[in-house]
Parts: C-alpha cells; structure tokens; sequence
C-alpha cells in the first residue's frame, strides 16, 4: 500500500477510534469524484463542537507529529491543525463546526482502499462547493472533472442552496458562477 493509503487508513483509525467525525477533502476526494491528479497532502475536515478545540487538537497531537512548531497556537488561530503521519505524509485537518461542515461529514461516502479498509469521502457536491468557494486556477479544473464525471447525478439543488449562501456571506458572487458555468457547458453539449 502507498504511504498516501496508509496515511488515509491511519487517519481513519484513529479519529474513528477517537469518536470524531469526518470527511477527507480536496485532492483525495478529486480522485473518487473527478478526473484524479497528483496530491502531496491528505486533506480532512473533522466536526469539532464550539468549546471542545483545544481537548481535539491536543489528541490530535498526542498521536501525530506536528508540521510546525506552534502547531496548537496556529490550530487554535486558524482553525487547521498542520501534522505528518508515521509515512512522513503531510496532513491538513481542518476544524469544522456546526453547520455547513457538520452537512459535509453527514454526507460523506464511504469508499474502499482495499482488503477491506474503508475511509469517509465528501461528496461529489461538497468537493464542488469548496472547490468553488477556493477558486484557485486548479480548482476551476477540478469542479469541470467532477461535472464531467458525476452529470446529471450531482445534487444540483443543494449544490445551488450552499454556493449561494457562500456567495452571498463572502460578498463574492463568482463562487456560484464557478459552478454555474460549467454546468451550463455540459448540459449545452450533453
């Protein structure tokens, strides 16, 4: 098994031994829902209830090794907590709260690494949703991918629902437009 796979597993054991919540994100997600490309890095949202922060990343960093030497302070700060597995793979857990991120991890599927071992994936709409709300060159890419792949199967109505309120709370209307257009494409030539 790669060390991308087993660092996957080893994230899964332990916040599912941890009884946390979760959803990996990002370029893992991409490789189940869109066109797969390259990652460096396991990205994960965990649910975290207002309070609790400290208690979750202080287990956190009982078991992983820290990327940076402020972990628990930048964890606290910026609501990401930066770690590396026993692979030396490079971990991004994200610090999710009620809401929006509690609908991602209720969402999540759960796929298959093989031989049986199963991680939690956020939907094909989620990725889209923060792939959108990101809005970086590469992520534009990504949410084409995913359209491409996943069609008329994609939750369009929930999808439209979440980009608007992002839209709408970020004063950036583009968000959903980063959705919208491609959508359009595909239904024109589809």
């Amino acid at each position: 098994m790669n060390p991308q796979l087993k660092t996957m597993r080893e994230v899964h054991e332990f916040l599912t031994r941890e009884s946390i919540p979760y959803a990996l994100i990002g370029g893992i997600a991409l490789q189940w829902w869109g066109e797969p490309r390259f990652t460096r890095d396991v990205d994960v949202t965990i649910l975290v209830n207002l309070g609790e922060e400290k208690k979750v990343i202080k287990k956190i960093l009982s078991v992983f090794s820290a990327r940076i030497p402020d972990a628990m302070e930048f964890a606290l700060r910026n609501r990401i907590c930066l770690i590396r597995s026993k692979e030396d793979y490079e971990v991004d857990i994200s610090l999710g709260i009620p809401g929006y991120e509690e609908e991602v991890i209720s969402r999540a599927v759960e796929c298959k690494l093989g031989k049986g071992h199963i991680v939690k994936i956020c939907s094909a709409e989620d990725l889209i949703i923060h792939k959108a709300v990101a809005g970086r060159p590469r992520d534009l890419a990504d949410i084409e991918s995913v359209i491409m792949r996943q069609g008329k199967k994609l939750d369009v109505a929930y999808l439209r629902k979440w980009l608007k309120e992002f839209s709408d709370v970020l004063e950036m209307p583009e968000i959903l437009d980063r959705f919208e257009r491609p959508l359009k494409e595909l239904m024109k030539n589809g």
